[in-house]
């Protein structure tokens, strides 16, 4: 069971540039309910594109590092995963909070270096892709694993998340959740939070279907 350090949670909080959606607030309660809790979180939260998930987990990060926990942040992608380095970084701006990334982008010294940061316990929060479920990444003191779209990760990896759900909190972000992940929500094996209010002034997703062009893509990246 985690503390909520209360003054400099609510510090943070306050320095986020969107208005909460209630939803957000609802979903958060949830979170800090199951974080002070003794028995280890398995939430999933569900929610579309630009709903806030990001927020939630940037919140539930500062709690577990306030109580001397590390935290690992597991995405399906390289690009992802540097998306959420970037936004952690900006939004921990301001907190003596270490955090690295481990992808495809990183040199063999750099990953090297981190892994040993982690393995000591030097590292507050790592961001990175299945990369981080090799034998050879050993996370002293993980307190706190949150996935990003648990789905599109392989038989393996799901088995190696399955076993730390007993020791560590997990929280779990998605958009598209699959029956498999549904059936476990509703039989009561993990509990669901849902984001189902946009923020205010988002503007709605738009879907094209396009012929392959090597220079749309390279402008979408």
């Amino acid at each position: 069971a985690l503390a909520i350090p209360t003054p400099e949670y609510s510090e943070f909080v306050s320095k986020f540039v969107h208005e909460e959606t209630p939803d957000q607030i609802t979903v958060m309660e949830d979170v800090l309910s199951d974080l002070v809790s003794d028995r280890p979180m398995d939430r999933l939260v569900c929610g579309d594109v630009g709903f806030g998930k990001t927020e939630i987990a940037l919140r539930a990060a500062f709690v577990a590092v306030h109580n001397g926990k590390q935290v690992a942040l597991l995405v399906p992608t390289t690009l992802l995963a540097q998306q959420h380095f970037d936004t952690f970084l900006d939004r921990f701006s301001d907190q003596p909070v270490s955090i690295r990334c481990i992808s495809r982008l990183q040199t063999t010294k750099e990953v090297e270096k981190t892994l040993a940061n982690l393995h000591n316990a030097s590292l507050d929060i790592v961001i990175g892709t299945h990369r981080l479920l090799q034998p050879d990444v050993s996370i002293k003191n993980l307190g706190l694993l949150i996935i990003d779209e648990e789905h599109r990760f392989g038989v393996r990896q799901k088995e190696h998340i399955k076993k730390l759900r007993k020791v560590v909190d997990i929280l779990t972000l998605t958009a598209t959740p699959i029956p498999r992940t549904l059936n476990f929500t509703m039989a009561g094996v993990r509990d669901i939070s849902l984001i189902a209010t946009p923020p205010e002034q988002r503007v709605a997703i738009k879907t094209f279907i396009r012929i392959r062009h090597d220079g749309l893509i390279r402008e979408a990246c």
